[in-house]
């Protein structure tokens, strides 16, 4: 997709208006030619999928904060990104045998004396709201539910959805017919026809994983954006650069502020 700099703009409008694109779908406008998303939050200093990391993103001034969807036992949808609760916090066992009430009790493993719990999904909306877009990974939760609940927040162009099983995609456009979606390429397409073909089977707006100038290229034709992963224990200005040259318009980063610093160097941010 084909996105429009907007450069000058106050801060609050500027999350009111969207970019269109050939399929109908809205992405939250870009301020800035390459969009930053904070991965989980920025967590350089915080733990992930909390609310100070989302707050964190936000003050590093981060165009997205992925956050990872699932629900409890009672159906609540928190943000945690593995299926257990055992690497991030104080728990033990899959989140989804645990209840709200014993898992709102965990605390999250942290370097700091401060303590930190798994959010609720709404805290995140309201909190995000014309302040900065959520990228929502959506791992495991009920559509409707989760739109609901974006609509709820009034959050309904503030919001892109990932994709993590082929099977979600006809659900979300079933549930939100015109609410953008983002998901990989599968492995299986190898060539630009069958990147067309994809394209035309899955009407998504952002693809992830793209790796060559050509497929990116390729991807704008058809009127998609291409937003890479860049988050790793190496990431910084080499990684980033490489983005770059391929000519994706969005990088997934750990490390936002420094992103940030580096696409100003050079206009981009």
């Amino acid at each position: 997709m084909h996105f429009q700099s907007i450069r000058v703009i106050g801060p609050a409008l500027w999350y009111l208006l969207v970019a269109i694109s050939v399929h109908g779908q809205e992405v939250p406008a870009k301020r800035y030619p390459v969009v930053v998303i904070a991965h989980r939050g920025n967590h350089v200093k915080v733990p992930e999928n909390t609310l100070a990391a989302c707050k964190e993103a936000i003050r590093v001034g981060a165009d997205y904060v992925e956050v990872d969807l699932r629900t409890t036992k009672d159906g609540k949808m928190v943000l945690l990104h593995d299926a257990t609760v055992n690497r991030t916090t104080d728990g033990q066992g899959p989140l989804s045998d645990l209840t709200w009430k014993e898992v709102k009790h965990l605390h999250l493993k942290t370097t700091d004396s401060k303590k930190y719990s798994i959010p609720e999904f709404k805290r995140i909306l309201k909190l995000c709201k014309g302040k900065i877009n959520v990228y929502l990974d959506f791992k495991e939760a009920d559509i409707g539910q989760t739109w609901k609940l974006i609509q709820q927040a009034n959050m309904e162009n503030q919001v892109i959805v990932y994709l993590n099983k082929e099977e979600q995609y006809q659900q979300w456009k079933n549930t939100a017919p015109n609410l953008p979606l983002m998901t990989s390429l599968p492995e299986k397409y190898l060539t630009n026809h069958d990147l067309e073909t994809f394209l035309k089977k899955v009407n998504v707006q952002v693809l992830d994983n793209l790796k060559t100038p050509e497929r990116v290229e390729e991807a704008r034709k058809h009127g998609v954006d291409v937003w890479l992963d860049v988050q790793s224990p190496t990431e910084g200005p080499i990684s980033w650069n490489a983005a770059l040259q391929k000519g994706v318009s969005g990088m997934q980063t750990d490390h936002p502020e420094a992103l940030i610093r580096y696409l100003k160097q050079r206009n981009l941010h």
